[in-house]
């Protein structure tokens, strides 16, 4: 059970990347007991909250509409308001836009604070075997081969474990161009982290 009011700001708030019970007590006490929920799709996040028992108000807040809804966000804080910030899956900021709302709150003087749990980047980074001391997040590369080429270009002298996002279906020739730009080095590639049939 949630401990009630929360102090008016900004709550953001790592979800599991695939096995619901990575969810932190402290997570599902905050859903329960902020005044709504920003999130990336309210559908997906809906059945998140149905999972845990929660009933909140949802608004959606993704890079379509952010714009738009960060000042009426914000306004709502001003006056007082807890607002959770969650993505589909991991910890929000990271590959989405997020830092801007965070930002505006900094800048405004709005509490921001953070629940730490589950992150595809760290669960890859951990399973991978590869050297953890120093490691890059570097996000999805380009779609377009050249745009990926000289991005890849631009973080090959890097030396730390390089961490990217890629999808399936493009996989294969991101794999191919980072063979070619970055050169012969370890590679680890993670699929379904935390889920039934992880690889």
């Amino acid at each position: 059970m949630g401990e009630g009011k929360l102090e008016g700001g900004l709550y953001i708030v790592a979800t599991p990347i695939g096995n619901l019970r990575d969810i932190t007590f402290r997570a599902a006490d905050t859903l329960r007991d902020v005044d709504l929920i920003a999130c990336e799709d309210t559908r997906m996040t809906g059945r998140l909250l149905a999972a845990l028992d929660v009933d909140a108000t949802l608004i959606a807040y993704h890079e379509h509409n952010a714009e738009r809804s960060r000042p009426r966000l914000i306004m709502r804080m001003q006056r007082g308001e807890s607002i959770a910030l969650v993505s589909d899956a991991g910890t929000p900021l990271i590959s989405d836009p997020g830092y801007k709302l965070v930002r505006a709150c900094q800048d405004a003087d709005i509490l921001v604070t953070v629940l730490p749990g589950p992150s595809a980047v760290m669960a890859g980074l951990v399973l991978s075997g590869l050297p953890t001391d120093r490691f890059q997040f570097c996000g999805f590369p380009p779609s377009r081969r050249s745009a990926r080429k000289r991005m890849l270009s631009g973080v090959a002298a890097i030396g730390a474990t390089l961490v990217f996002f890629e999808s399936a279906r493009r996989l294969p020739a991101c794999l191919a161009d980072m063979a070619d730009i970055l050169g012969p080095r370890e590679a680890s590639v993670a699929r379904e982290l935390t889920k039934l049939h992880e690889e």
